[in-house]
């Protein structure tokens, strides 16, 4: 918790102000008691109506005060809370969007949004209650203990006894509720994360018709949750009917010493009603400690998830490290971007993902990236915006080393669409921006022709303003895939990766996208990365990928004549042009394709 205390530091004013003026409430509430003995003693006991009256009219003047006080209080401490909240989201969410995909992967999703909202919300409450009772509730009963000592120091002593037989009570439960409540905000994390992946695969879910198997899986952890909930539920239940016995076995005791502190002519009726009020203030505030306690000890599990998160590094991502005259001289001629003998081995990851790839790029070349399934093509051009850190060799661009560019330098330089099509909610042109936020419309409509996503929005009602829902619900994959390749040509990247991008496009569609690639004005260096060999067939050289090794690189024809590999990929995917076949014989013998 003290970590995430410095998002505090803008509302030190609420900080102080909240529990001072809820110290002024238990000031005034002290003095109830007193006032009801003085009722009794002087305005019953000699049927003095006007003191009475006087006495009466100045509970109101308490109670009024005291209301005054609270409101204050609660308006400060939610000030304090709610700002401490929104900074420590901010700064969260902000340490997160700068993670790696290393640490993203490690970390899962569905616990990142468990600490980002329901963990944050504890915290916000912990800190709520903590300004308004963590301290009225101390000074109310050790003031009433004190309070009891200016009356009589007999009964008082009763206070002494009860007073730290509840503080073991408290903080004992305190104690072994505070790790159960940590495995309860675990197995939320469970259960959010099985109920993401059942939202996002329903369609799977129901055409494998695996809905009862998923219900049970869900009850299997939920009923875990639940049971992990009443355990620690329980625990903390204990608090309150504990309190109740020791707090009433002393109301029991004072009321015998009083009753004979009254007879001996010690004490006075009201005297004796004081000090049992006093006793009852306990009672209640230790109620509101109670509750307050099992709030202060789910707000600090959830404190200590949450600084977890900051407490995530990454050592492998870029950074803006000073480079020597050496280095900075290595640009000078050297090959636009190269593969220096690169390695990757994801995180927790047994073997290698990619070994020792070695290539060099020259800017404004075309590069396909094509191999069988798992072959590492995405982990491949993942290296190059640095997403995930080499663990052998190096990637540099113009012969630096781009763990050595600053991240902002580096992607900005960079056009990305990923695998998955991925838009967000708003318009098009929200969409669009995200490339360049200072695009033009004109910029924009040239990607979308480039792209082959113009006729898309042309028919979409407000063109460019055309409403996109979450995750481009409303559009197909083809439309998707489009939008998102228009997106990353708005910022006239220098480099720009293209994986497996035009999966939904029909072959048509395809091969118009790869005229108007190859139109491009200025010197973009593409990557390409498709599983079609049309699609990657007419680059300047082709990446052959087999097990995370480069099992060939070279043109079209090259590859052809001399990667078994390629031969395999390309002939599965075009069997009339594979030597010995019909059509490749009609072919050599001078017969055109339309002969039979």
């Amino acid at each position: 918790m003290k970590r995430l205390l410095k998002y505090l530091a803008g509302y030190k004013k609420e900080t102080v102000l909240a529990p001072l003026f809820k110290l002024l409430e238990a000031g005034f509430e002290l003095l109830v008691p007193l006032v009801m003995a003085s009722i009794i003693d002087r305005g019953i006991a000699n049927r003095d109506m006007g003191h009475i009256g006087r006495m009466g009219a100045c509970l109101l003047a308490l109670a009024a005060v005291g209301l005054a006080a609270s409101i204050t209080a609660q308006y400060f401490a939610a000030r304090a809370a709610v700002g401490f909240s929104a900074k420590l989201r901010q700064a969260l969410f902000d340490h997160i969007q700068g993670l790696s995909f290393t640490s993203m992967d490690k970390a899962g999703t569905s616990t990142m949004i468990t600490r980002m909202t329901s963990d944050i919300n504890q915290v916000q409450s912990g800190i709520n209650m903590v300004l308004r009772l963590f301290l009225r509730s101390p000074v109310i009963v050790f003031g009433s203990m004190i309070m009891a000592f200016t009356i009589d120091v007999k009964s008082a002593w009763i206070f002494v006894v009860a007073i730290p037989l509840l503080a073991i009570v408290v903080f004992g439960i305190m104690v072994w509720t505070m790790p159960l409540y940590k495995k309860v905000q675990a197995g939320l994390d469970r259960v959010l994360g099985l109920t993401r992946e059942n939202l996002t695969g329903v369609r799977v879910i129901r055409a494998f018709h695996r809905e009862r198997e998923e219900e049970a899986r869900f009850r299997e952890d939920t009923g875990a949750l639940a049971a992990s909930q009443i355990f620690v539920g329980k625990i903390s239940a204990v608090m309150n009917p504990v309190t109740y016995v020791i707090v009433n076995g002393a109301v029991i005791a004072l009321i015998y010493t009083g009753a004979v502190q009254v007879n001996i002519g010690a004490l006075s009726q009201g005297e004796v009603v004081a000090i049992i009020n006093y006793m009852s203030q306990i009672l209640v505030e230790l109620v509101k400690l109670a509750n307050l306690i099992i709030t202060i000890t789910k707000a600090l599990a959830c404190a200590d998830r949450v600084a977890n998160v900051f407490e995530i590094t990454d050592p492998g991502s870029p950074e803006a490290v000073p480079e020597s005259r050496e280095e900075a001289s290595k640009g000078i001629g050297a090959p636009f971007l190269e593969f220096d003998h690169v390695s990757l081995t994801y995180e927790g990851a047994g073997d290698e993902t990619l070994h020792d790839i070695h290539f060099k790029v020259e800017r404004g070349e075309t590069v396909g990236i094509i191999g069988g399934t798992g072959s590492g093509k995405t982990s491949l051009v993942n290296l190059i915006p640095g997403f995930y850190p080499v663990t052998e060799g190096a990637v540099r661009l113009e012969g630096r080393d781009i763990r050595r560019i600053p991240e902002a330098e580096l992607r900005g330089r960079i056009g990305v669409v990923p695998q998955k099509a991925v838009l967000f909610k708003g318009t098009i042109r929200g969409n669009l921006q995200w490339g360049r936020p200072d695009a033009t419309e004109e910029e924009m409509w040239r990607a979308l022709e480039l792209a082959q996503a113009a006729e898309i929005v042309e028919g979409k009602e407000g063109a460019l303003d055309a409403e996109v829902a979450q995750n481009g619900r409303n559009l197909s994959g083809g439309q998707r895939q489009r939008l998102t390749i228009a997106r990353a040509l708005v910022r006239r990247p220098e480099i720009l990766i293209l994986d497996d991008s035009a999966s939904a496009l029909d072959y048509a569609t395809d091969a118009k996208l790869r005229a108007a690639l190859r139109g491009i004005e200025g010197e973009t260096t593409t990557f390409i990365v498709s599983q079609r060999a049309s699609t990657i067939r007419h680059a300047d050289k082709i990446l052959v990928l087999e097990d995370g090794r480069a099992a060939g690189i070279g043109t079209h024809e090259e590859l052809l004549a001399g990667c078994e590999v390629y031969q395999e990929i390309y002939y599965s995917q075009y069997p009339q042009e594979r030597p010995g076949s019909a059509k490749a014989q009609a072919a050599e013998g001078g017969v055109g394709n339309g002969g039979r």
